[in-house]
């Protein structure tokens, strides 16, 4: 039993909701600094306010992955997430632009990203689910393209609200401008009719279409010589309390420098967070050794069992994602202050400035639209990792640029290389992960997966506010430059990628 091909609209319904979620997401990346800054927050506390959404983003997508698989429902596996997401979301952005103080904006941040992130972590599964191996590089490059799209008219919003409905890009201090109010708004009603639509216009497998798919999978699953899965098993409780410990000498030790030396607080996220993570290790080869098998300990346990393909795409995915966070968190800084030297958020020059980053991230996404269905035919000319690397090439001397950029148009020229290594991102790697997942388990695998987005989130939230402000004088175009390098090492690293299916679960 094969799962049936389905039409370009087929696959156009199903990826519709990435149309709102994207919109969303837009909103919050480029306009949350912003709103921060109005509030009162300094540069140099940017990051560590911007912390929640990766935070956020490691803890719920496993669990949500995970949860996913497991759940079926009259509505479908996985669309009740689409759909509880899409709500939860929908009231964030309402509540986003009105907040009264930097702290309930940060708390608001949190509370919209935890519910994208509902939404979005089973989307991705969703391809794997519903399409046969040889249409998910189309499937999710159609998610691509709506993430370009609705990013597009998610960043345009407050420019369109200014510059042709009228609406005031400025307010008195402390307050949120009414063009950024609206866009929040219209985004939140975008969010939750996109996601609708997929919902009610796409078809799941049953639980017994999908067990027909995988018997010739755990046929062989079942095959496999007991001895050699014991054996297996407990070197892998082995390596797991090796890891544990490790991480949580290491990250003790560099705690206490940080504290003894007075460092910068942003870094006791990183290395106290180390601590925690080995301690979740050591905890789950305990249980393991009690022969006791739950969802906390899958989580943990796959993060050292991944298939090969998936632990090499890790480290391509840390730098680009690395890279992708310094832009988000440091554009709007070093645009107003680097480019048009602004740094007063009450005056029409800042604004004005802002407003233009807005028109940036449209540029990227509108090409990351443009060229998502361009970069398969690539990929089929050359190779999936030859595409990739192009892509992130083109990315990382985009974001370099800015520095020596003085007007407009060249930042938008800039954006035209981010577009096309975010079609890339947003498409290759999952096109060469999906072959190595067992389908009984690919909810949870692309949860733990985001893990290699989300921690070099963390990583550049706390490395680079101590960077701005130890080593580059509170000048965050500097910030940007590390953020390019770095896109363009994960380009070379995407060359070492191999791309047989191998599955390796030891549980």
């Amino acid at each position: 039993m094969q799962k049936k091909q389905l039409s370009f609209w087929q696959i156009w319904n199903m990826s519709f909701g990435f149309l709102g979620i994207q919109f969303g997401f837009a909103l919050q990346n480029a306009n949350t600094s912003r709103i921060f800054e109005t509030l009162g927050a300094d540069v140099e506390d940017i990051p560590i306010l911007w912390i929640a959404a990766p935070v956020t983003g490691l803890i719920i997508q496993p669990i949500i992955g995970y949860m996913s698989d497991r759940t079926w429902t009259k509505l479908g596996r996985r669309k009740p997430y689409f759909l509880v997401g899409a709500i939860l979301s929908s009231i964030a952005l309402f509540i986003m632009p009105n907040s009264p103080s930097l702290w309930v904006a940060a708390g608001t941040l949190w509370l919209m990203d935890a519910s994208i992130n509902i939404s979005m972590e089973p989307f991705r599964a969703f391809v794997g689910d519903n399409l046969p191996e040889r249409q998910r590089t189309l499937g999710f490059a159609m998610q691509s393209f709506f993430i370009g799209i609705g990013a597009v008219a998610g960043s345009l919003l407050p420019y369109i609200f200014t510059n042709y409905i009228g609406l005031s890009n400025t307010a008195p201090e402390g307050i949120i401008p009414p063009s950024v109010k609206w866009s929040f708004y219209v985004g939140g009603i975008v969010f939750l009719l996109a996601v609708l639509w997929t919902v009610f216009s796409s078809k799941e497998y049953s639980p017994e279409e999908l067990a027909a798919f995988e018997a010739a999978e755990k046929l062989d699953e079942a095959a496999t010589d007991g001895r050699i899965e014991e054996a297996n098993r407990k070197k892998s409780i082995k390596k797991q309390q090796v890891y544990g410990i490790g991480m949580i000498i290491l990250g003790g030790i560099i705690t206490y420098l940080i504290y003894s030396n007075n460092l910068t607080k942003e870094l006791y996220i990183l290395f106290v967070g180390l601590v925690i993570f080995g301690m979740l290790f050591l905890l789950a080869a305990i249980l393991r050794n009690q022969q006791i098998k739950n969802g906390f300990t899958i989580i943990v346990t796959d993060l050292l069992n991944m298939p090969k393909t998936m632990k090499q795409l890790a480290w391509v995915q840390f730098f680009s994602w690395f890279a992708l966070f310094s832009m988000w968190i440091y554009t709007t800084q070093a645009v107003t202050g680097h480019v048009f030297g602004e740094t007063d958020t009450t005056t029409e020059a800042y604004n004005d400035a802002a407003d233009w980053v807005t028109v940036m991230f449209t540029v990227y996404n509108g090409v990351a639209a443009a060229v998502a269905f361009l970069l398969p035919v690539l990929a089929r000319r050359t190779s999936n990792k030859v595409t990739h690397l192009l892509a992130l090439s083109f990315g990382g001397v985009g974001l370099i640029s800015i520095y020596f950029l003085g007007d407009k148009v060249g930042l938008l020229l800039s954006m035209v290389g981010v577009g096309i290594a975010w079609a890339s991102i947003l498409s290759i790697p999952y096109a060469m992960l999906s072959g190595s997942l067992p389908a009984s388990k690919m909810g949870y695998y692309m949860g733990v997966f985001n893990f290699f987005i989300v921690i070099p989130q963390i990583v550049a939230a706390t490395i680079l506010g101590f960077l701005v402000k130890e080593l580059f004088n509170n000048e965050p175009v500097y910030a940007l430059i590390v953020g390019g390098c770095a896109m363009i090492l994960a380009g070379f690293l995407t060359l070492g990628v191999s791309t047989n299916r191998k599955i390796n679960i030891n549980e």
